[in-house]
């Protein structure tokens, strides 16, 4: 291939041009095709991203393993009926542990649904506020605070979970424990505020300017546009953030092993102690179960079930964000 300083070899007038003169696209072009550029990059850089790639892939693929190996270990010793079955948790009972499963679920679950209830409501009136009403200065305040939000330590959630959160509620319900289902469910909630409002502002944003336009020329108010037009345009967006901010919050740790306490129980009463099966592997895992114990293996097999959750609700999030996907 001719090189492409043959043609700025000369000017106007038959003079004479120089690298210099060349624009730096035509001087990286130049020395490439002139052999002065050796290519080694064009060769490298795909090894070095398959590479990451296939780290990526075999660490998700260990980790998978691993809690299936231990897993399948944990039911050598209990059975798999029990522990899917039965109502009672008590690992740590000398004379006769119990290990059912759903206490610490229906914990994980009370916790999530408190923190949908707050965030998912504020997540989207914020995202749709942003989209469609903020001027440019309110954003600018709005967005780095929300990002300030997002990396606030879990354990610091936790913390104010407890010492702020369940103080305030207890002047209002008297009745309420100091570990609770309420209060480190309303704090999850706060947490995954700014998971909902990102991803759901990006895709109202997302909405080519036309759709406003036309809705607004028809005769559509400002509210009516964004209500009946831009969110269900958004649709898919909006519910991937929902579900990936929901998925946030039933492997949430933190917050709830030092705020809603540590008692298994399969009672739907918001208002006492609980644990969740974050909160358990992590009571086990800083407590004296020794390595080989049933207790020990136990932890990984509420890990994977946490695990279960998890990839069916980012299963979840990827269908809907094709099924509802709008073409423009």
């Amino acid at each position: 291939m001719p090189s492409i300083g043959v043609r700025g070899l000369k000017g106007a007038g038959g003079l004479k041009t120089t690298n210099k003169d060349l624009s730096p696209v035509q001087q990286l072009l130049e020395k490439k095709y002139n052999g002065g550029f050796l290519n080694r990059s064009e060769k490298v850089i795909p090894a070095v991203l398959f590479i990451m790639a296939a780290v990526s892939v075999l660490t998700t693929l260990g980790i998978v393993l691993t809690l299936i190996f231990e897993t399948i270990t944990f039911f050598r010793d209990v059975s798999i009926v029990e522990f899917f079955t039965s109502t009672e948790w008590y690992p740590f009972s000398n004379t006769d542990p119990v290990y059912g499963i759903w206490p610490l679920v229906l914990g994980t679950l009370k916790i999530t649904l408190i923190a949908s209830v707050f965030a998912i409501p504020i997540g989207l009136a914020v995202a749709l506020y942003l989209s469609e009403y903020a001027g440019t200065r309110t954003r600018k305040i709005m967005k780095p605070i929300l990002e300030v939000l997002a990396g606030v330590p879990t354990i610091v959630y936790g913390f104010f979970a407890l010492t702020f959160v369940t103080p305030v509620l207890r002047e209002v319900f008297p009745s309420l424990e100091l570990f609770n289902a309420i209060s480190p469910g309303i704090v999850v909630g706060i947490m995954i505020i700014p998971t909902i409002v990102s991803l759901s502002e990006d895709a109202l944003s997302s909405v080519p300017e036309p759709v406003r336009h036309g809705a607004l020329a028809l005769g559509s108010t400002k509210w009516e546009t964004a209500s009946k037009v831009i969110f269900p345009a958004a649709l898919s967006g909006i519910l991937a953030s929902i579900v990936l901010g929901v998925s946030r919050a039933i492997g949430e740790t933190m917050i709830v092993s030092i705020a809603a306490g540590s008692t298994p129980s399969a009672a739907l009463d918001l208002t006492s102690s609980l644990q969740t099966m974050t909160s358990y592997i992590v009571q086990v895992t800083t407590g004296d179960a020794g390595f080989g114990t049933t207790i020990y293996y136990s932890i990984y097999a509420v890990g994977f079930t946490l695990f279960v959750f998890t990839l069916l609700m980012n299963m979840l999030a990827q269908f809907i964000s094709k099924r509802f996907r709008e073409e423009y």
